[in-house]
């Protein structure tokens, strides 16, 4: 499952906000990453505000890439505000970028 969670993580690497030229993943969109029976993949996302204009986009981009890998039979991408997403949740890397 390593594997599949590696792959996962380089997918979602290369998925970037329109707004900051930073990666999801990097950003600290990506709450929690869980793989079942080696197949079956659930992502819990924020957005970096709830009026995000690429919500829905972006959870059919996650699913349409992770449905790539040829033995995922099943991928739920939920999107929380709970915690609200902040900077702090950002990689030290996208700070970095940022100069934040």
């Amino acid at each position: 499952m390593l594997i599949l969670k590696k792959k996962i993580i380089s997918i979602l690497s290369n998925i970037f906000d329109p707004e900051i030229p930073i990666n999801i993943y990097e950003l600290g969109l990506i709450y929690d990453l869980r793989i079942r029976n080696k197949n079956i993949i659930r992502i819990i996302m924020t957005l970096t505000t709830p009026h995000c204009p690429v919500a829905e986009s972006f959870t059919k981009i996650i699913k349409k890439k992770i449905f790539n890998i040829s033995y995922v039979k099943k991928v739920d991408v939920i999107i929380t505000f709970f915690p609200n997403w902040t900077y702090k949740f950002m990689s030290e890397l996208a700070r970095l970028e940022l100069g934040v």
